[in-house]
């Protein structure tokens, strides 16, 4: 099937999904979507492994619940504030990592995010334990009151799509595909030219604005910050996401999203219909469980399904389009009809 008309079905159902599920919960969704999708980007993209995302997620929601919640700004100023400061952020970080490659550039991100949850543990500004609470929504422009539901539910929507067709242009755009190139084999695009560290660079600042977009765009949703969004189990959750779904497709974090968010707040639900229905009173204790139970996903998708569920989808297509015959052209002579 054509990917536009995919994304059309998909776009139709995200518009229909509040007058049948709960808006926040969504909207939460969606959040965390966009945050896999910025992380892909990086990862399955270009290569590189960052274990210090949350830096930028937690960082991102601090600065627009402060400006919003004690200086008084518009949501859309808070939120562009705080993309600016996840963007500003990931050029530090990211002008130190790239120096390093492998398992050194992962754990460089990583004790640098550290550094940030502990900056935030102990600013006044961010209330350390007790996190930012109270944050308004506002009115978005002065003119669209955020106070419901709905309203905000669209407005995420938006900035939802605006992000992912970002993330679209730029992996099918000309820095996308030096991006890949750096990807699959660096000194080979270095040969040919191309500054890969800049290239690296660039793509980790931008993953970071859109981590930051999302981030900001949480906490204007659930009205507090905390420092469960710049622990590095974030960091943790975020590449869960993206190799469930699938890494290097456009669609697979967005489904690993839905899953993993989906079984940390709806597993406890799921174990007691199943208590209910079996009588087994064990399953009634699922919900304090998650973490066993997406870490035993996680061990199937790493066993079973290395590409992720959409990556997979995706190879079992293709090897049945290579397994049909394919027909002669009009007026060739087929050649086994010939030897018979």
């Amino acid at each position: 099937m054509n990917k536009k008309i995919l994304y059309a079905i998909a776009l139709a159902v995200a518009l229909a999904a509040p007058f049948f599920g709960y808006p926040v919960f969504l909207m939460k969704l969606l959040c965390f979507a966009l945050f896999a999708c910025a992380f892909n980007l990086l990862i399955g993209f270009t290569g590189l492994l960052s274990f210090g995302h949350a830096a930028f997620f937690g960082s991102a929601g601090y600065v627009t619940g402060h400006l919003l919640a004690n200086v008084g700004l518009s949501p859309e100023l808070g939120i562009l504030a705080g993309v600016a400061a996840s963007a500003a952020l990931g050029l530090v970080i990211g002008s130190l990592a790239i120096r390093r490659q492998g398992i050194y550039f992962s754990m460089i991100t990583l004790a640098l995010a550290q550094m940030v949850y502990f900056a935030a543990l102990r600013s006044p500004y961010t209330h350390g334990e007790d996190g930012l609470q109270g944050v308004p929504r506002g009115r978005l422009f002065g003119l669209i009151d955020l106070s419901s539901d709905l309203t905000l539910y669209y407005v995420v929507l938006a900035i939802f799509v605006l992000g992912f067709a970002l993330i679209v242009r730029t992996v099918h755009s000309p820095f996308g595909q030096v991006l890949k190139a750096i990807k699959e084999n660096e000194p080979r695009a270095i040969s040919l030219g191309y500054d890969a560290d800049r290239y690296k660079l660039l793509a980790f600042v931008l993953s970071a604005a859109l981590t930051g977009l999302a981030g900001a765009t949480k906490t204007v949703v659930l009205g507090f910050e905390t420092l469960t969004d710049v622990h590095w189990t974030m960091s943790g959750l975020v590449v869960l996401m993206t190799l469930v779904g699938g890494m290097g497709t456009m669609a697979g974090p967005i489904i690993g999203t839905f899953i993993i968010v989906a079984l940390e707040n709806k597993l406890g639900e799921v174990g007691t219909a199943l208590a209910e229905m079996t009588g087994i009173e064990w399953f009634s204790s699922l919900g304090e469980s998650v973490g066993m139970v997406t870490g035993l996903i996680f061990i199937v998708c790493v066993l079973l399904f290395r590409r992720g569920i959409v990556g997979e989808i995706g190879a079992l297509f293709e090897r049945r389009a290579r397994a049909k015959p394919v027909a002669p052209a009009p007026g060739v002579v087929n050649p086994d009809r010939e030897i018979a």
